[in-house]
């Protein structure tokens, strides 16, 4: 480490805040080397702060999946579906009666928070921890000792079932849903910005549609939800009970193609330097931008369909995972080439401050119980500190 920080030094890297960031031609900025390029900035600096108990031997790799041997894959496939079979740790007091394994204890942390980490304060910083209590299940239950795989979105933009993630085969997450012909275009209607007209986008319909029935996660069940956003009202037994059904996919490069690709990521990590505008960009904010709605986030739910695009269960599809890493990693690449001044959040508690709440500081905690302790914000902004975490991403 300190034959690293004498290098790092004598780069100008160990210093220089924010880091001296070449000038990328646009060819570059198109095909990824770019991304790439600030990928490997942010991971020198990254290394420069280790602490605690992440020493240089502990540090986990996270890497695109393609990246992975096949025989890796394949350990990490069967990770995943060891932690699909696992029990439940949930209290069984009747407050989530659907959860029969931790996969529905975690699309349950994630939908009953819903409504308080996304297009608010928390919405990184919450997902950063979400992301290591999977992989701290992956490890401890399952066995998978490396770090979390990600999905490169800006690879796919033109072939979504020619990917190594989405090809079916026994080294991939599954395959699309079957085809569903005829179906309309979908009409999303957004709301919240500065004009009391919503914001509107239409999808056209991807390549699938149904259930997936190809590669290692065609038995994968779906059992807490939905969640009727009609004014219908919730209950413990509807929308947490079991309700088993297919995992179903509607693969679509359109999506990406608008809001994903190599320049989408590149642009948004070069372009703002406040967190409200990186943030808000990131998730389409619309009090934000309303010329780019959608935004990196949700390019990608929407081009994995299905289930993916479901704002509250998405989690119960294992492509969830991949693509919040990815947005994980954007935001640590983003942070860490200038981390003196990236270390804070903006913003309230609630989605879009309805109902309205206090402003969210560093000092506030989160938390994903009963399956990972509180931490205080602040200690999620270190992913080298030991605090909890320990990654890079490369």
């Amino acid at each position: 480490m300190q034959l690293l920080s004498t290098l790092l030094f004598a780069a100008g890297l160990a210093t220089a805040t924010p880091l001296n960031i070449p000038n990328y031609a646009q060819a570059a900025i198109d095909s990824g080397l770019a991304l790439k390029g600030l990928n490997a900035l942010a991971t020198l600096s990254a290394l420069t702060r280790t602490g605690g108990t992440c020493t240089p031997t502990k540090i986990k790799y996270r890497r695109e999946w393609r990246t992975l041997s096949k025989a890796d894959r394949r350990k990490f496939v069967a990770a995943v579906k060891c932690l699909q079979g696992k029990p439940s740790v949930l209290p069984k007091d009747g407050t989530v009666p659907g959860a029969i394994t931790l996969w529905d204890d975690l699309a349950y942390a994630h939908a009953w928070r819903t409504f308080f980490v996304h297009m608010s304060a928390t919405f990184l910083v919450w997902h950063r921890y979400f992301l290591f209590t999977y992989e701290t299940f992956l490890e401890t239950e399952c066995g998978w000792t490396q770090g979390l795989p990600y999905w490169e979105w800006g690879l796919d933009v033109n072939n979504m079932r020619g990917s190594p993630l989405f090809d079916g085969s026994d080294t991939s997450i599954g395959g699309d849903g079957v085809f569903v012909p005829g179906r309309p275009d979908f009409i999303l209607d957004i709301i919240g910005g500065p004009d009391p007209e919503p914001i509107r986008v239409v999808f056209p319909p991807g390549t699938g549609g149904g259930c997936v029935e190809r590669g290692p996660f065609n038995d994968t069940v779906v059992r807490l939800g939905p969640f009727p956003l009609d004014g219908t009202p919730w209950t413990n037994e509807t929308v947490y009970g079991n309700n088993p059904r297919c995992l179903d996919r509607d693969l679509n490069t359109n999506p990406l193609q608008r809001w994903s690709t190599f320049r989408n990521s590149t642009e948004l990590i070069l372009g703002y330097d406040n967190i409200r505008e990186f943030q808000g960009f990131l998730e389409g904010e619309p009090r934000v931008t309303t010329e780019k709605p959608i935004g990196i986030h949700g390019g990608g739910h929407w081009g994995v369909g299905g289930i993916t695009r479901d704002p509250i269960i998405s989690p119960y599809d294992p492509a969830f995972w991949f693509h919040h890493n990815q947005l994980d990693r954007i935001y640590w690449i983003w942070q860490n080439l200038d981390f003196n001044n990236r270390k804070d959040v903006f913003g309230t508690g609630t989605w879009g401050n309805f109902p309205p709440s206090p402003n969210v500081t560093v000092e506030d905690f989160i938390d994903v119980l009963p399956h990972q302790p509180a931490i205080k914000i602040k200690d999620s902004m270190n992913t080298v500190s030991g605090t909890p975490f320990c990654y890079v991403y490369v």
